[in-house]
């Protein structure tokens, strides 16, 4: 599944993978023929959220759209709740209300949406009963699949063009397949059911903040512009470390690691995004194409250039964490990372000899969601001056929206003794959370925020071969207590 707004993965929603039960006397499904979506309000489009019982509806999708209607309450939309538990319309629309209010929205506004709302029992692995539903749906509609990849997958090989309403988008939650081969299997699976506008890859990683912000420092100011190269900019580093363990997450996570769950699903995006030439407009062809450009250029020598390790039994934050390994559900043979570092090079003219180090983990000592780049030393420094000269340094704040410049200045008393000043910025936080944006955009079908085919089948071909040489053992597996900063062998970030 996707990261969540605090920057872990989602438990995968269970409750799709569960056994069916009966609807009705002959243990049927509900028909999809007892909805009818559009009564109330023509023209407003339906959102589906398949996958409505489960974990990321009621913890981040509602309460996203929440947000999106504090700021919008005047939208209008159909939301229809679509899984196989058995629920009644009056349970669905008191999850909705409640997450809504959570999310921001005005009370008659979350109460509005959600008497209009309707739950639909239904499983999508289902031949005859998941095609009907959709066949039933009005023109525009959006499919969320809320729902673990698998399943996601085999709902989509079950539909064909006809199945689909006229305009219909799909909004996927990651990851996008399980490796370079199943992404683009994934991918032409799409292609036959609808245009790649109509494919919304969901990364809330490439939420309006984090790209715009990065995006305004460095194209609008002339001071970064023209030293963003490997003349002046020594190394980047692209940190996200949780305090989270596992958290019951060992269904999914145990089955990634922190080099897919994290680095291939998010970290190499923001990367793209901090690396790539001017665009002449801000819009989804320019953003997409030039992040493109970058993914190709960028590789992996792992015998060098990669880390993994795994959490021991540690404390964090007070609270006594298990080793990684005695966890329930997770399987030691699998040899799951839970702190992964990847160092890449960027092969173009603006990069050549800068390393990008992309770095996560879980049970850490410190939360920390940064980008930091990191300027040469000056080439000369006039003698008399003493001290120590600090090295210029622009960090990205990612989860607290601010930004951070440390230079090097005279000293109070000493004016030839040179010290350290930071300068500071609030960058500004959208009211709208991730999910909200993210929702708007596939309901106003702009896929600015969203991830092209091409794109993600890239991530996977860049740490395709660091899987594979830690899958053979050539890359040893060092070990941390949680509530550290990882292996003192690592260096610090």
């Amino acid at each position: 599944m996707s990261q969540d707004a605090a920057g872990h993965g989602p438990t995968p929603p269970t409750t799709t993978d569960a056994p069916s039960e009966p609807a009705g006397p002959n243990g049927d499904l509900a028909p999809a023929a007892d909805l009818d979506p559009t009564v109330e309000h023509p023209g407003a489009p339906t959102l589906v959220i398949l996958g409505a019982s489960g974990d990321l509806t009621s913890r981040l999708l509602l309460p996203g759209l929440g947000t999106l209607m504090a700021q919008e309450p005047d939208r209008r939309i159909i939301l229809v709740g679509a899984d196989r538990t058995e629920w009644a319309d009056t349970d669905w629309r008191d999850r909705v209300h409640e997450a809504m209010c959570r999310g921001g929205a005005r009370p008659e506004v979350a109460g509005g949406l959600a008497a209009d709302s309707r739950y639909q029992r239904l499983d999508v692995t289902d031949p005859e009963a998941w095609p009907a539903f959709v066949r039933s749906l009005p023109a525009d509609s959006v499919l969320y699949f809320a729902l673990p990849p698998a399943v996601t997958m085999t709902a989509c090989e079950l539909l064909t063009r006809d199945d689909l309403p006229q305009g219909v988008r799909l909004g996927l939650e990651k990851p996008f397949g399980s490796d370079l081969e199943s992404a683009r299997e994934f991918n032409r699976l799409l292609a036959g059911l609808v245009h790649e506008k109509q494919i919304f890859r969901v990364d809330h990683f490439l939420g309006k903040d984090t790209v715009l912000n990065i995006l305004g420092v460095r194209f609008a100011n002339r001071m970064f512009e023209p030293v963003w190269t490997t003349g002046d900019i020594e190394r980047v580093d692209i940190v996200f470390d949780e305090t989270l363990a596992l958290e019951g997450r060992a269904g999914y996570y145990d089955k990634a690691g922190a080099l897919i769950d994290m680095i291939q699903s998010h970290l190499l995006l923001v990367m793209a995004i901090l690396a790539m030439e001017e665009p002449n407009r801000i819009d989804h062809i320019e953003l997409r194409d030039l992040m493109m450009h970058v993914l190709r250029a960028t590789h992996c020598h792992p015998e060098i250039g990669s880390h993994r390790a795994r959490y021991s039994a540690g404390q964090v934050g007070g609270k006594d964490i298990p080793s990684y390994v005695d966890e329930p559900g997770v399987d030691p043979a699998r040899e799951t990372d839970t702190l992964a570092e990847v160092t890449l090079e960027i092969r173009s003219r603006r990069w050549a000899g800068v390393p990008f180090r992309l770095r996560s983990g879980k049970g850490l000592g410190d939360a920390r969601r940064l980008a930091i780049i990191y300027f040469r030393p000056v080439a000369h420094m006039p003698e008399g001056f003493t001290g120590k000269v600090h090295q210029n340094v622009l960090l990205f704040d990612l989860g607290e929206g601010r930004l951070g410049l440390r230079i090097a200045t005279n000293g109070e008393g000493d004016k030839l003794s040179l010290e350290e000043t930071v300068f500071e910025a609030e960058l500004g936080d959208s009211p709208v959370r991730p999910y909200g944006e993210i929702l708007a955009g596939i309901l106003d079908g702009n896929p600015l925020l969203s991830v092209r085919g091409d794109v993600a089948e890239e991530c996977w071909r860049i740490v395709a071969p660091v899987v594979a040489a830690w899958r053979v053992g050539e890359v040893p597996m060092d070990e941390y207590a949680a509530g550290t900063m990882g292996p003192l062998t690592w260096g610090r970030v």
